[in-house]
């Protein structure tokens, strides 16, 4: 509305100087009406030997009552000429030759004005012919009043539409690559890298902050892939001293040697975890997951350690489902929270498979409702002397929330916790 309103004051301060100039000027004097020239063409018809006559009509007649000084005359294209009223002698010799102008203007010096007229062509029952006429008179000043209202509405309205319709689309052509910069930078997150905001049809004083914008989008990306493959590195690299710590842990014969081989089993999953993330940002293949075959299997697998610690597990698979994603990913994440809850649980562990949900419950104390989303920020853990480092339910949210599924906590019933991990439903049916 800014710009529009200073256009519409700018059209009015014009306007005014317009009419301020004219006022100003010795352009003074009355001006005869237009109007007696249409009505005299109508008056004047033929006989029937053809020859011009002037029939006194309802609009002459009414013309001769506003202005008694009325008077015109005419001439035809046959030269046959008429004459209505008392011809001022100034113009008696203009009459002759009134057909060789095309138009004229004469404004009188002195009252009555007898001497403005107007010289028109017109057409009327008699044909065409050339007018010279005095009727009705107006101050000159009138005639500069009603011309600059009409040419200040005219502008008014043209910039109007110019300010409305116009300005607009070319603000929205010149700014269409700002525009399409914009929905770029909206698709972009942290899961998609390598994307750029797009330099074409950018106006050049935005193209800085365009390329500022890119410069900065490639040191975020560059720290990110510093970033992963230092931890795709540390990973790696202990996975083989895992390895050999489980080994020789699993062979010792001494009972407390033996007993640090759940806490050696975290350690390898918090390992293979780290390694998942990295896939998964490098775009791991995918596959049919069927999670009630995957919950038993890492129960199996999880089945010595707990019978050890005097604790069970089961399996319910009330609704079998299947979904798209990595498979070493998902059976590590429902480790990681198998181990979570027979840790921090008391001494029973059920998992349910819901379709394309599954819940790990145990019957421990539970997790205070105010805790439920602060678990899973890194490193937070709910007793501070836990031998946990506090990224396992992290860990186990990147990996869900990189599936596309969510990760949410609830109070079981008789005590304990429910952690439910929902996955979207393949849009393939399988």
């Amino acid at each position: 509305m800014g710009p529009l309103l200073f256009q519409f004051l700018a059209i009015a301060a014009a306007a005014l100087g317009f009419i301020s100039f004219f006022y100003g000027s010795n352009l003074d004097g009355m001006y005869a009406e237009d109007a007696v020239v249409h009505v005299a063409a109508e008056a004047i018809v033929r006989d029937q030997a053809g020859k011009p006559v002037i029939r006194v009509t309802p609009d002459l007649a009414k013309l001769r009552k506003d202005a008694p000084d009325l008077w015109f005359t005419a001439r035809l294209e046959d030269g046959a000429e008429v004459t209505f009223g008392q011809v001022p002698a100034a113009f008696a010799h203009l009459a002759s030759g009134v057909d060789q102008l095309a138009s004229a203007d004469l404004r009188g010096e002195k009252p009555p004005y007898l001497l403005s007229a107007v010289v028109r062509s017109a057409t009327g029952p008699a044909g065409r012919m050339k007018i010279l006429a005095h009727g009705r008179v107006q101050p000159f000043s009138v005639l500069i009043t009603t011309a600059s209202n009409i040419v200040a509405a005219t502008f008014f309205v043209v910039m109007a539409l110019v300010s409305v319709i116009a300005i607009p689309l070319i603000v929205r052509r010149a700014l269409a690559g700002v525009i399409n910069a914009a929905r770029q930078a909206e698709n972009i997150h942290a899961e998609q890298r390598g994307m750029r905001l797009s330099e074409g049809n950018i106006p050049r004083e935005i193209v800085p902050l365009v390329r500022a914008v890119n410069d900065a989008l490639g040191r975020l990306d560059d720290f990110y892939e510093r970033q992963s493959r230092f931890i795709a590195s540390a990973a790696h690299e202990l996975r083989t001293p895992i390895a050999i710590l489980r080994m020789k842990v699993n062979a010792a014969s001494d009972r407390a040697v033996r007993a640090l081989s759940s806490d050696v089993a975290r350690l390898s999953n918090l390992s293979e975890q780290l390694l998942d993330l990295h896939r998964l940002d490098d775009g791991a293949p995918t596959e049919t997951i069927d999670l009630a075959m995957l919950a038993r299997s890492v129960a199996a697998d999880l089945a010595p350690i707990l019978i050890a610690a005097e604790k069970t597990i089961e399996v319910l698979a009330e609704q079998p489902g299947s979904i798209e994603g990595n498979s070493g990913s998902i059976e590590r994440t429902l480790t990681n929270l198998i181990q979570n809850a027979v840790e921090h649980g008391g001494d029973q562990v059920t998992v349910r498979i819901d379709g394309t949900a599954l819940e790990v419950e145990d019957n421990g104390a539970g997790i205070p409702s105010d805790e439920h989303d602060r678990v899973f920020e890194p490193f937070h853990r709910l007793k501070p002397r836990s031998s946990g480092v506090g990224l396992g339910l992290n860990l186990v949210l990147q990996v869900v929330e990189r599936h596309g599924g969510r990760v949410t906590i609830a109070d079981a019933p008789n005590g304990g916790t429910i952690v439910r991990v929902s996955f979207p439903v393949p849009d393939r049916p399988r």
